[in-house]
């Protein structure tokens, strides 16, 4: 960092606007990409599915909780696991502020994962947060929305990922599903990504990536409560 450019104010401007050219062209083509997304077509979805809650079973069209917009982030937390996956922990760290925001705009949003509700509600608990948090330990939601995968497909190392097959790594991977419930009680899957698909969502991420050093992934990722721990 000792190394890098630095210019008098005018010059420093000039090159300023430049990127700024290049922003606002980044700018128009992500809201051309996002309006795409809204256009997309739907699928139905016929498939019932119940989860587990703190307060006992619910259906898909529950977790709606009155809204037309359903945002279902998966999370990874699988059966046997004593704690959620560490990096799925710095996504949903930025979760709990935004459900008023959601809510108001007619979307409810909820994390489910594999592990049973008694590990999410405790886990849950150590972390601080509250939004709502469901297992679908009992359904075949996370596998049927591409977020889960059989032993015997992680063992072979090809599973539908991403919509393509390749090594899942782990039995749970993470991801983004949207759905949209109309007045007749009918859901639809409007929208699912993955991968580096969420990167959008971490705000985090968007805040280093205007610093100088970046994100700094090196220094390595801890759940929130780890920092500065002995490990």
């Amino acid at each position: 960092m000792e190394k890098h450019r630095v210019l008098p104010k005018d010059q420093w401007l000039e090159a300023r606007k430049e990127l700024l050219r290049k922003e606002k062209e980044f700018t128009k083509l992500r809201d051309e990409l996002t309006q795409q997304r809204r256009d997309l077509p739907w699928e139905a979805v016929n498939k019932s599915y119940t989860f587990d809650g703190p307060s006992g079973k619910l259906y898909l069209a529950d977790l709606f909780s009155g809204k037309s917009q359903l945002i279902v982030y998966h999370f990874m937390f699988g059966p046997s696991w004593d704690q959620g996956c560490k990096h799925c922990s710095f996504w949903a760290d930025h979760y709990s502020g935004m459900i008023p925001h959601l809510n108001h705009r007619d979307v409810s949003f909820v994390c489910i994962s594999r592990a049973p509700v008694e590990k999410l509600e405790t886990y849950k608990k150590r972390m601080g947060w509250t939004f709502p948090w469901y297992s679908s330990q009992h359904t075949d939601f996370n596998y049927d929305f591409q977020a889960s995968f059989p032993k015997e497909e992680v063992a072979h190392k090809s599973a539908l990922y991403n919509y393509t097959f390749q090594d899942p790594m782990s039995q749970d991977r993470e991801g983004v599903s949207v759905f949209y419930k109309d007045e007749d009680e009918n859901i639809f899957h409007t929208y699912s990504t993955y991968a580096r698909g969420i990167d959008m969502l971490n705000n985090t991420y968007q805040f280093l990536d205007l610093v100088p050093k970046g994100r700094q992934d090196d220094r390595g990722l801890r759940h929130h409560d780890q920092y500065g721990a002995k490990l």
